[in-house]
């Protein structure tokens, strides 16, 4: 019977572990001009963890892509901008040169709002990272900005 508590004991805090993960994002809205704001998600990683680049070549792990929700309210200028070290290095797990990020990256999307208009930017960012050992499954996530 000890035994059989002691394996849930050990199971729980392995899936609390995994639903953590090694990356933790952060997202907000900085005005920049009237009615111009830079919108940031930023993935913090964990040491030794590594997020794949937007950029990275989709025959290695899963690049990171962050979709908007279509808004009345706002028109997006240009793509989304990765600011961070990128790093680039071929992996024979994959066969393929990769680019990824470790430490932190932001991700920077410039919108501008169709007059002085309270609004939520709604969208979602997946991504995938791996360790020297390992990858975790491709994750995606929801989030809200608001826009004051």
């Amino acid at each position: 019977m000890k035994y059989l508590i002691g394996f849930f004991v050990i199971l729980l805090s392995t899936i609390n572990a995994f639903s953590q993960g090694p990356v933790s994002l952060n997202y907000r809205a900085q005005k920049i001009a009237d009615n111009t704001y830079e919108l940031h998600i930023t993935a913090s990683i964990q040491d030794g963890w590594h997020l794949y680049s937007q950029f990275s070549d989709d025959k290695g792990g899963v690049p990171a892509s962050i979709n908007f929700t279509k808004n009345p309210l706002v028109i997006f200028e240009g793509k989304v901008k990765e600011v961070g070290k990128l790093k680039s290095n071929f992996e024979e797990l994959f066969g393929v040169t990769v680019k990824y990020f470790e430490d932190k990256v932001d991700f920077v999307q410039i919108i501008k709002l169709k007059g002085k208009v309270k609004t939520n930017i709604a969208g979602t960012i997946s991504y995938m990272v791996c360790n020297d050992k390992e990858c975790m499954p491709p994750t995606t996530k929801k989030f809200s900005i608001p826009i004051q």
